[in-house]
């Protein structure tokens, strides 16, 4: 990592408005929500459940983390330096992805493999908008570096559709909502013959259907490779998991016609070795990008480009910080070492690159800009000599 002087991350002790709201008042809503959605829970896991919920919304201590999971020696070294500390009195990126790995062993996810999200992602898999999407974006007609572009749209947007923050799904596209726009640098990579993209994804459902569209469109390239890196235990209701994958090309074959299609070539790229999913616990764990383990720094490395979806995955990036939203992006992620797009829907605090005078603006027109999911950005990196 580069010796860049990095703001501190955001807390959830009301320094930050919206970190404290979504800790106190957001996370126990989507704990609850959880048993009121999934009926077969025993009493025990119910109760379970209740407790966290408690537990975050009366301050208690961080909960010292346990097996079972692939994660726990990983999650042990964070939590040693959050000792000490309570759900409402430390980083909100920690406290955020502690919660929901706390959440996940009290529905005993590594033990029964329940997803404890997915009547929600059944929910949204079930209804029409995923399709639609997923066709509208499919009809779009044109050279292969044209029809990509145009998809590094439809996946921006797609990601509005959180299932852990509900207002920003149901909004509208405005002409002025891209602030950032910089997909030609990035369409400049993805569109190589020879390209080997790494895809970090965000949500299931509906985003993920739009990714699969953009997937296939660079699998077009014979000499094409993707690796779609996915999250390993359930995280942000929505985030995929490699079953949720899966789900979707399984629900896309039984809608035949484009989305059938699709499903079937990128089976056959799966089985070809050029689409290939990558699930990680790193990416469900509290860690930021510089802070990943070796081996996840070296596949991002030695990508053509990456792709970056999703808000989460942006605070990963910059350290869940407020930087000056006119800094330059490549102050936070020059680190990363190779080029980079992110795609992202704002749903917090934290952004860079912005036009100068433009935060401004919108902090005097629309207070809420960075966090209700309107506005997005498309931000490229390329490190000179690549």
């Amino acid at each position: 990592m580069s010796a860049v002087e990095r703001p501190p991350p955001l807390r959830t002790d009301g320094s930050n408005a919206f970190a404290r709201y979504s800790m106190q008042v957001r996370v126990p809503r989507i704990a609850r929500d959880v048993v009121g959605r999934n009926g077969p829970l025993s009493a025990g896991v119910r109760r379970a459940v209740e407790r966290l919920a408690e537990e975050i919304e009366r301050d208690g201590p961080l909960r010292a983390p346990g097996p079972p999971g692939p994660d726990v020696e990983a999650w042990s070294a964070a939590h040693a330096a959050h000792a000490g500390e309570t759900w409402l009195g430390t980083e909100w990126f920690h406290a955020e992805l502690a919660f929901y790995r706390e959440l996940s062993h009290a529905c005993r996810f590594w033990e029964t493999g329940r997803d404890p999200f997915e009547p929600a992602k059944e929910e949204e898999l079930s209804g029409d908008r995923p399709w639609e999407r997923l066709e509208a974006a499919l009809a779009a007609r044109g050279a292969r570096d044209e029809r990509i572009f145009a998809l590094l749209d439809d996946v921006l947007w797609g990601n509005r559709v959180d299932l852990s923050y509900a207002v920003a799904a149901s909004r509208g596209r405005a002409d002025d909502d891209l602030l950032v726009d910089e997909r030609a640098a990035a369409v400049a990579r993805l569109a190589l013959p020879c390209a080997h993209v790494h895809l970090v994804a965000d949500n299931a459902g509906t985003e993920l259907a739009l990714d699969m569209a953009l997937v296939g469109a660079l699998l077009e390239a014979r000499s094409a490779r993707v690796t779609l890196h996915v999250k390993m235990q359930p995280v942000f209701v929505s985030d995929a998991l490699a079953r949720d994958v899966w789900r979707l090309l399984e629900r896309m074959r039984e809608r035949k016609g484009g989305a059938g299609g699709l499903a079937d070539a990128l089976a056959a790229s799966f089985d070809e070795g050029r689409l290939a999913l990558a699930p990680d616990p790193f990416w469900s764990g509290p860690r930021f990008l510089w802070e990943a383990p070796a081996h996840v720094r070296d596949a991002l490395r030695a990508a053509t480009i990456v792709v970056l979806k999703g808000d989460a995955n942006y605070r990963r990036l910059v350290g869940d910080a407020l930087w000056p939203a006119s800094a330059p992006f490549a102050t936070a992620c020059a680190y990363v070492g190779t080029p980079l797009v992110c795609l992202r829907t704002m749903k917090s605090d934290p952004v860079l690159g912005l036009p100068e005078g433009m935060a401004e603006r919108l902090d005097a027109s629309d207070p809420e800009w960075r966090i209700d999911g309107r506005r997005g950005v498309a931000q490229t990196y390329v490190p000179r000599g690549r």
